[in-house]
């Protein structure tokens, strides 16, 4: 059996990654790294809290297998691009590097479509140099999921998203083909399709868009 550890348990995808792990008998115990107490009462959790600041502290000699990391931000939360370019890519990079220094094989990681470490757009270039800082790690087996709208409830108000969640639910089945990988889907599916992926792919290296994440719930 494994061990995994999860950053961003608190989030929308984080919360459910934590749920999915811990009804999953393929792990042993689920390891979550936050700022602050969840609640969540479980025999397989295991609940570790610090500032990131001090991360290699605070995970010092926590052995695991893999590392789930569903680290982010907003424009809106987070407008000063030098702490947003700190949570976004910075904190995930830092995860996995440490993940791997206490024998972790394999990393997946929530990001975004279109990311891309050459973009001019701050967003898209953020996200596309976490991609490629934490391929660059060398993990046996390095997956990237690449969400476009992520459909889901969440605990803080965004009423613009839930605005944009009510288009795409309308408008999803417009998106066919190629243009599939637009095509928004749900944070608890974007979970499973993460904790399946596990066991179900071989690849040192795979990106996921919508219809490889949906291939992965069958």
């Amino acid at each position: 059996m494994k061990k995994a550890i999860v950053y961003g348990a608190s989030g929308l995808v984080g919360s459910y990654i934590v749920e999915t792990l811990l009804n999953n008998t393929d792990y042993e115990q689920v390891i979550i790294v936050v700022r602050k107490e969840l609640n969540i009462q479980h025999p397989k959790i295991k609940t570790i809290i610090g500032d990131f600041n001090y991360l290699p502290e605070v995970v010092k000699d926590i052995q695991t297998d893999e590392v789930f990391i569903a680290l982010g931000t907003t424009k809106k939360k987070t407008p000063d691009e030098k702490l947003y370019y700190q949570i976004d890519h910075d904190y995930p990079v830092l995860a996995a590097k440490l993940a791997k220094e206490n024998g972790a094989k394999a990393v997946f990681l929530v990001s975004a479509i279109g990311a891309n470490a050459k973009s001019s757009i701050f967003y898209t270039r953020t996200k596309g140099e976490t991609e490629q800082d934490i391929i660059n790690q060398n993990f046996d087996r390095t997956y990237i999921f690449r969400p476009s709208m992520i459909l889901g409830d969440r605990k803080e108000s965004r009423p613009v998203e839930k605005v944009f969640i009510g288009i795409f639910k309308f408008i999803n089945p417009l998106f066919m083909g190629g243009l599939s990988k637009y095509k928004g889907i749900e944070a608890r599916d974007i979970a499973k399709s993460m904790v399946n992926s596990a066991k179900q792919l071989n690849e040192k290296v795979k990106i996921l868009h919508w219809e490889e994440m949906t291939n992965l719930l069958k």
